[in-house]
């Protein structure tokens, strides 16, 4: 079974791999038509009553009524006007329809259902489908009411107008598409017929804009600052430029506050970023711009993490909604405690925790605080090694295998970056390879980290999350290379999150 979300993914994506709405709609309605005149319809001439509302799922009807009125006797009614229809491919299969020889009544005419529901034999419910919240509103109510009262041969669309509320239809047949939606059954749905209406297996098995159009909250106009996401970031020591990356990409996800706690000499570098620190100039300089908005806090030690820090973490946990912890850390003994007592104080608060680069390799020794947990963590094919022991080999379906077995025995998403990123949170797998390679450039990882911790941030669930933030990472590189090519560098990725944001959120 898949949820009506998740079905809406799998709609959007199926466009960005190449299959557009109107083909799904158009098989949609197709599927009904043909369980009708196969399975219900004799050679007679059958009279059929078509409720279909204003939006998709009145859409299928529209291709189904057209299908069905080359044999039959077909009439329409529309829960509202025809220009109250919401979407362009249900607009445009209506003005199809209106071409047959179809008898089209709209919301005017509610009067005359009842004589409509005697005079037919079979009545198609199409009018809701996913996505219903709340108790159903009139006219639905009254029509579903009608409808379950009628004794008539009854087919929902997909799932059955009011499904899971306290009003609705309780049809004899329930012809959905692509696989059965969660709470379906026979009591709820009468026989359920599944249809394929040919979403590519691209879209299904590959993450893609769906993700990101589905699930990330915009945000709402009486929100306030900290509302819409506080991460904190603990990184820094060996390496200056890991917890700054990933803290302006976290920043260009959208989220409201970052704090990042770092090691002294690190946080001087952040908030200054003189070019003998860093490498290239022209990186020093793109970064700089940033690095005001972010709120850095100074450890204790001048080079590394150590225990001693534990008492700040603890009074920026309070202030923060979740954690990303790793980038640019180093292996220093001193490091490799403090990132365990952290790791544990986040899962004691049951805040959604990052861990990427060294981190992964210290919690690699430690799988016990990994358990129940919110957990994501990053590692490229070595770091996987690091942190379960396992050597991949170079084939997809062992890498599979391997992340889909191991996420469920941690207990927690798997993101394996490579050539295809394969994430996982043990029970489902999802790939991505919106990428290209010149991303193999250094601070890509910590990019994609800060990507998935200001995602996490905003209360996303964490397997939605990476599933978005791999794709987000690579498209805004895909867009960096159209401009830089080969010679692309982190933050040039970065610079686009906001432009793949805009493209897909609109």
């Amino acid at each position: 079974m898949i949820s009506g979300t998740e079905i809406h993914v799998l709609d959007i994506n199926a466009e960005f791999y190449g299959v557009p709405p109107i083909n799904l709609m158009e098989r949609a309605g197709t599927g009904v038509s043909d369980f009708i005149i196969n399975t219900i319809n004799s050679k007679d001439k059958k009279k059929i009553l078509l409720f279909a509302g204003l939006g998709n799922n009145g859409g299928d009807g529209f291709v189904a009524a057209r299908k069905l009125s080359e044999k039959n006797d077909v009439t329409v009614f529309l829960t509202g006007e025809k220009k109250d229809i919401k979407t362009i491919i249900s607009k445009k299969n209506f003005q199809k329809l209106e071409n047959k020889e179809t008898k089209i009544f709209d919301i005017k005419k509610i009067g005359i259902i009842n004589s409509l529901i005697q005079e037919n034999e079979i009545i198609i419910d199409s009018m809701l489908g996913i996505g219903l919240t709340g108790d159903l509103r009139e006219p639905y109510k009254k029509i579903v009411e009608k409808i379950n009262k009628s004794k008539k041969t009854i087919i929902s669309v997909d799932i059955p107008t009011g499904l899971g509320t306290k009003t609705a239809v309780i049809p004899n047949h329930t012809i959905t598409f692509h696989d059965a939606k969660k709470g379906m059954n026979k009591k709820n749905c009468g026989s359920i017929k599944i249809v394929d209406i040919g979403i590519p297996k691209k879209a299904i098995e590959y993450v893609g804009p769906g993700e990101l159009k589905t699930y990330y909250p915009i945000p709402r106009k009486e929100s306030h600052k900290g509302k819409n996401g506080r991460l904190l970031v603990v990184g820094g020591g060996p390496f200056y430029g890991a917890p700054a990356l990933s803290s302006f990409a976290a920043q260009r996800t959208g989220i409201d506050l970052i704090f990042v706690a770092t090691p002294k000499k690190v946080a001087r570098a952040i908030t200054s970023y003189s070019p003998l620190l860093i490498k290239p100039v022209r990186l020093t300089k793109n970064i700089a711009k940033l690095s005001p908005t972010l709120i850095v806090k100074e450890l204790k030690n001048n080079d590394i993490l150590i225990p001693e820090d534990i008492d700040l973490i603890k009074i920026l946990s309070k202030k923060v909604d979740a954690l990303l912890i790793g980038p640019g850390l180093g292996l220093d003994e001193k490091t490799k405690e403090s990132v365990l007592k952290i790791v544990k104080l986040f899962n004691t608060q049951k805040k959604p925790i990052v861990i990427d680069a060294d981190a992964i390799k210290i919690v690699g020794k430690h799988h016990d605080i990994l358990n129940n947990s919110k957990i994501i963590l990053t590692p490229h094919i070595k770091e996987f090694k690091e942190l379960t022991g396992e050597k991949l080999t170079t084939s997809l379906d062992n890498k599979k295998e391997k992340v889909l077995k191991w996420s469920k025995k941690l207990g927690v998403i798997i993101v394996l970056k490579g050539p295809t990123d394969i994430i996982s949170d043990g029970s489902e797998l999802k790939l991505n390879d919106v990428h290209n390679v010149a991303m193999t450039v250094g601070g890509t990882g910590d990019v994609l980290a800060g990507i998935i911790g200001g995602l996490v941030s905003k209360n996303i669930d964490i397997f939605n999350a990476a599933r978005m933030g791999v794709f987000i990472n690579g498209y805004a590189g895909n867009i960096a290379y159209d401009k830089r090519s080969y010679g692309l560098v982190a933050t040039d990725i970065i610079d686009e999150i906001p432009s793949v944001l805009k493209k897909f959120l609109r």
